[in-house]
């Protein structure tokens, strides 16, 4: 029987030498000295790697304090402006002296109103003392608004009014016995307080309200004695 071609197991195993048997290269574990290589020239760094994007960029932000006074600073600005408009309108303005017309006095210069005009308050309700322009007229004092107008005026000394008889209603504020003359062309009333030494008369703008009346009411109350009344004749 002729003998077989086939390699036998032991003809199998004595050709497969060592080498064959060796792992494939992929799967050897690198030597040191190619990890130290490696750990030398990283040239193989994973594109990943942003260590350079770590470094500490400039600081562009603004401080909180910073911050804080641009924002405060115009705030106060505008208050500022705000303040000084507002003092601005609440100083006084400085008015021109006041023009008083001459008006019969024969006791101007007597003891009542010697005692009475130093006595009248400087204001009267929102109204304060002006100044007369010269020459002023005897015993008379005169108030005004803060931006001026129409005066209250008061006058002392005078004689009997025309118009004062047996038949003029009268009216009593604060104990002074006051009878009363319309002027409805300058919208005044011009009160004259009857019953004392001498005759008073207040003249009062439309609208001013009834302050003047009862201050000075007040005023001659405390400072002249009530005497009868001397109405003319009818």
């Amino acid at each position: 029987m002729a003998e077989s071609s086939d390699p036998t197991a032991d003809d199998r195993d004595e050709a497969t030498g060592p080498e064959d048997t060796a792992e494939p290269s992929v799967l050897r574990k690198a030597s040191p000295e190619a990890e130290s290589a490696d750990d030398e020239n990283p040239d193989d760094a994973s594109p990943d790697d942003d260590s350079a994007d770590d470094k500490p960029a400039a600081d562009s932000h603004y401080s909180p304090a910073l911050i804080a006074t641009a924002v405060a600073l115009p705030i106060v600005l505008i208050v500022g402006v705000l303040v000084a408009a507002f003092l601005i309108l609440r100083a006084p303005v400085e008015r021109e002296p006041l023009a008083l017309g001459p008006v019969p006095a024969p006791a101007a210069d007597g003891p009542a109103c010697a005692a009475l005009l130093p006595a009248l308050p400087a204001d009267l309700g929102d109204y304060t003392k002006s100044t007369l322009a010269e020459p002023a007229p005897p015993a008379t004092r005169a108030w005004q608004l803060p931006e001026g107008g129409e005066a209250i005026v008061l006058r002392c000394g005078l004689d009997r009014p025309l118009e004062f008889n047996r038949a003029s209603p009268l009216q009593e504020v604060d104990g002074v016995k006051w009878f009363q003359v319309r002027d409805e062309t300058a919208k005044t009333g011009t009160w004259f307080a009857v019953d004392r030494e001498t005759y008073i008369a207040l003249t009062v703008p439309d609208g001013s309200g009834t302050a003047a009346v009862q201050t000075v009411s007040d005023t001659i109350t405390a400072t002249l004695p009530a005497q009868p009344i001397n109405p003319g004749e009818l």
